[in-house]
């Protein structure tokens, strides 16, 4: 099934739901039950076959056919037993037992009594800015679930008591009433598919082929009917965690955690990373969490991830509405949230026992990434020493590396002349162009788009980063009333710029993956920049990149980034690679694929030109 046509299905979900929640839901779960038929066909026919054989046997003397049908029933049974004892992996993280966290369990009790839902069979700690339950099933498909629920404790760090309960009483709604037994069930169904499909494509032989070919008609139709109903099931999980402890506190709770996460990913992480420079053993994250965040983010900082936050628009990829659909179910206004006084780590009895397991468990994972990165920034170092020396008779090339290799170990570093310096002898130098305008601040408006100006009209690689900068500062409400005719020639030029970077995007994305490609053209601090990212990618454990040339822009530097993804199912291969599209610091586009099923591990190795980097052991 192609995107159009998934898109198509799911919107036939929506209106079906809208029109008749009742009639919907009756065609979702009979069309989950059509998965379960031909599972159980399949076993019935393997069955029907084998006892057919052997009840022939005795009256007619064995056959070649007999045989070949014997054989044919046998592998059929063989793959749909398997299919019908799908095994799932134990959550990450660590098992609390009610002793470790006697005021947790007991709220958790409490929510339960309130909802009236099942029971949560196991409670997990882990390392995530993240709550989550998970449903599956005891006896393969078929039986009763176990109940999971995994709690982060950066989480707990972060957000008072009240609004944890407010997170944990979301995740508990999935569990409730008729339609949570429906969605759960649901849940649980496209986890197994899931599994099915991925043991299915490790798997050989005639049968193997014949389920691939029903579930890859299947399970994309399944997914798109159930959307509809996923999406419903958060707002009404939101809608019992207003019930219980407030909506006002859930709205809050929601807004916490998107400008924190926002922090965490963005600030946290980037600043323990480069404790690298002066660190050459790895200090223990958590530890440090616990003190910064009883700072909560500057006023500008939390502004900005909100403003962020509150532009994203709900899409097909994931089933989570954004946070302003969110605010706006819950009938709550986005506004900055009070900041959670006291941490709800007073839920957990040894505060400490905790945050030493998991500094220490860090420690142990990222030793030798923690040592490849201090090598990393110590070349940086070096680097800027070297240039520094040279002082005014730098190019001003090496000027724009200069400042930018400073910015890369302190992001508040004052290189503002170095840019200034560049510009005096290269006056329209894309790289110092972009990094004055960085530099200047935003309530310095008209400053910072006179220098945008200039960079747009430089060249066309630079035209789409100046005009969404330009929008960016002349639709922030903090630097002051805009200009608006300046503004709509902005937002016409950042149109006509991503109008040219779909088409370049069409055509890294449109083309095979090994056509139009050649080795990279990073140079040694851009290599090194991209490491480094990759370091802080831990699922990652190898990586190729290739340079994209473009037909239509022949001046764009473009990438494929190959990333070899052990130990994720291939929906969150999907999300990460995802992400790494947004995160890793490549001088231009980069399409992101893992190395796996298409394209396999073996293609890349012969047309990839070798890895650029891999995980020490």
């Amino acid at each position: 099934m192609d995107r159009a046509d998934f898109v198509h299905l799911v919107r036939l979900s929506e209106h079906a739901s809208a029109d008749d929640s009742a009639r919907y839901r009756r065609s979702v779960a009979a069309f989950a039950a059509l998965g379960y038929v031909w599972v159980l066909g399949c076993l019935g026919l393997a069955l029907g076959l084998i006892v057919w054989v052997l009840s022939s046997i005795r009256a007619e003397r064995f056959s070649f056919t007999r045989g070949w049908v014997l054989l044919f029933a046998g592998g059929l049974l063989w793959a749909t037993l398997r299919a019908l004892w799908v095994r799932f992996d134990e959550p990450e993280g660590v098992e609390l037992q009610r002793e470790d966290a006697p005021a947790l369990f007991e709220a958790l009790d409490r929510i339960r009594g309130k909802i009236k839902g099942p029971p949560v069979h196991h409670v997990y700690l882990d390392d995530e800015f993240n709550a989550s339950i998970r449903q599956v099933p005891r006896f393969g498909l078929f039986g009763g679930a176990i109940n999971s629920l995994s709690i982060g404790l950066p989480l707990l760090m972060m957000l008072d008591r009240r609004r944890l309960l407010s997170v944990l009483a979301h995740e508990y709604g999935h569990l409730r009433g008729n339609h949570g037994k429906l969605s759960a069930w649901i849940y649980r169904t496209r986890l197994s598919w899931l599994k099915l499909d991925a043991n299915l494509q490790r798997s050989e032989g005639v049968m193997a082929v014949f389920s691939q070919a029903f579930f890859r008609w299947y399970f994309p139709r399944f997914a798109a009917k159930t959307f509809a109903l996923a999406r419903q099931d958060e707002y009404e999980a939101d809608r019992i965690s207003g019930r219980l402890l407030g909506t006002s506190v859930a709205a809050a709770a929601l807004t916490e955690i998107a400008i924190k996460g926002n922090w965490y990913a963005n600030e946290f992480w980037p600043w323990h990373w480069s404790r690298a420079e002066h660190d050459p053993q790895p200090p223990g994250p958590f530890s440090a969490l616990r003190k910064r965040v009883r700072t909560p983010p500057s006023d500008e900082f939390a502004r900005q991830a909100l403003r962020d936050a509150l532009r994203r628009v709900s899409d097909l990829d994931d089933t989570h509405p954004v946070l302003r659909d969110r605010l706006e179910a819950l009938q709550q206004k986005a506004a900055l949230p009070d900041w959670s006084q006291r941490s709800a780590l007073e839920l957990l009895d040894d505060r400490k026992k905790w945050i030493e397991y998991f500094d220490n468990r860090w420690r142990r994972a990222h030793a030798a990434d923690w040592k490849q990165h201090h090598a990393h920034r110590s070349r940086i170092r070096e680097r800027i020493l070297a240039l520094a020396a040279r002082g005014e008779h730098n190019t001003p090339d090496e000027m724009v590396e200069w400042a930018d290799s400073e910015r890369r170990l302190d992001p508040a570093a004052p290189v503002r002349v170095r840019y200034e310096s560049a510009l005096r002898i290269a006056p329209e130098h894309p790289g110092a162009l972009r990094g004055l305008a960085q530099m200047l601040p935003a309530s310095d408006r008209e400053a910072r788009l006179a220098v945008l100006e200039r960079l747009h009209d430089s060249g066309a690689a630079s035209r789409w980063w100046a005009a969404r900068s330009a929008v960016g500062s002349l639709e922030d409400p903090d630097a002051g009333p805009h200009d608006e005719e300046a503004l709509k020639l902005w937002r016409g030029r950042l149109k006509e710029a991503e109008e040219a970077e779909e088409r370049a995007w069409e055509e890294i994305t449109g083309t095979p993956f090994f056509s139009q490609i050649a080795r990279h053209d990073l140079n040694d601090y851009e290599l090194g920049e991209l490491r480094a990212d990759l370091v802080r990618c831990l699922p990652a454990s190898r990586a190729w990149l290739v340079r994209k040339t473009l037909r239509e822009f022949p001046w764009r530097r473009a990438y494929i980034v190959f990333v070899d993804l052990p130990g994720l199912d291939d929906d969150d291969r999907w999300q990460m690679c995802r992400q790494l599209e947004q995160t890793l610091t490549l001088p231009g586009a980069a399409l992101v694929l893992w190395a796996g099923h298409s394209p396999t591990v073996q293609d890349i190795e012969r047309h990839a030109f070798g890895e650029v980097w891999a995980r020490v052991a």
